[in-house]
């Protein structure tokens, strides 16, 4: 059963304008809007609440919001048009389990108008899958991959990914990144809410960061990097002198030892290193940026 060819649509992948969804006095998700371009890897984060599943729910339509629009792919997330070139994989896949893997290739192709025969094949064979095994009898990584076969099947448009690598082993989670590289080079979007701050690192061009069902921030990784603290130790011949990077910009903490000096600055680090140009240096280390602490901070609700 091989899927129909769709007309490419036009206009971002995913827009929101002022979505709110309320159950009772909780407002899970609050005056939303948002824009996935065609092409781009999105990542959207922020901790356990924040409304990212419901954001998702909202986008397919599995729930109807209090107030505001959302379109994917142009179009209603309930419009079964696009739903059929949207690949979705929750956090939670409910499969029956007395379901085999040629069930789930069957059911998810039938919903969905066809499938790519070959594509799928290669998939079973990427993830070495045993389609005729029960659900049931799966383990929770084997099962991770039933749910990514079924998303990724039908050579989807649209790919909307609720802790896709959850579960999955460390070669697993390397060939599931190739897996969207390769997607994404073939023209597919994908919206990618992850808990894993390095995938998202390695994969997104773009984030956005709930908070509270807000959107707090949207930013490349790029802009997001010069916004990150890095850690500098420099290791001097002798004590430096107290005082010498306190006053620079972008100097947020400095711990002097007898090794010589740890900072951690924010933004350029063209001041520090002038202002050690006076001292001998045996040698710095500068373990990195560090995005996650960056992130942390947005979920948290302190100013980065």
């Amino acid at each position: 059963m091989t899927l129909p060819p769709s007309a490419p649509a036009a206009g971002p992948a995913i827009q929101t304008h002022r979505l709110v969804k309320r159950f009772g006095s909780l407002t899970a998700v609050d005056n939303l809007d948002l824009a996935v371009q065609r092409g781009e890897v999105f990542g959207f984060l922020g901790p356990n609440g924040a409304g990212k599943t419901t954001t998702i729910r909202l986008l397919l339509g599995f729930l109807n919001p209090s107030s505001g629009v959302s379109t994917i792919l142009g179009r209603p997330g309930r419009d079964p048009e696009a739903r059929r070139r949207v690949g979705y994989l929750p956090a939670d896949l409910a499969i029956d389990p007395h379901y085999t893997g040629h069930d789930v290739i069957q059911f998810f192709g039938a919903l969905r108008g066809g499938y790519d025969v070959p594509f799928t094949q290669t998939l079973l064979q990427r993830f070495d899958l045993d389609p005729s095994r029960p659900i049931g009898e799966l383990s929770t990584g084997n099962r991770r991959k039933i749910g990514i076969l079924q998303a990724f099947m039908h050579r989807p448009e649209l790919l909307i990914l609720d802790e896709p690598t959850s579960g999955l082993d460390p070669l697993l989670q390397q060939e599931f990144h190739l897996l969207l590289r390769e997607e994404v080079a073939r023209g597919a979007t994908v919206f990618l809410s992850s808990h894993v701050l390095p995938e998202v690192e390695a994969l997104a061009g773009r984030v956005g960061i709930l908070r509270k069902g807000r959107l707090v921030t949207v930013a490349t990784l790029a802009e997001l990097r010069t916004k990150a603290r890095q850690r500098i130790d420099i290791f001097t011949a002798g004590p430096p002198p107290r005082g010498l990077f306190e006053p620079l910009p972008g100097v947020r903490s400095v711990a002097y030892h007898d090794g010589g000096v740890q900072l951690v600055v924010e933004g350029p680090v063209d001041p520090v290193i002038k202002a050690a140009a006076g001292l001998t240096i045996e040698r710095i280390h500068t373990p990195g940026q560090d995005l996650e602490e960056l992130f942390l901070e947005y979920y948290q609700g302190s100013d980065p």
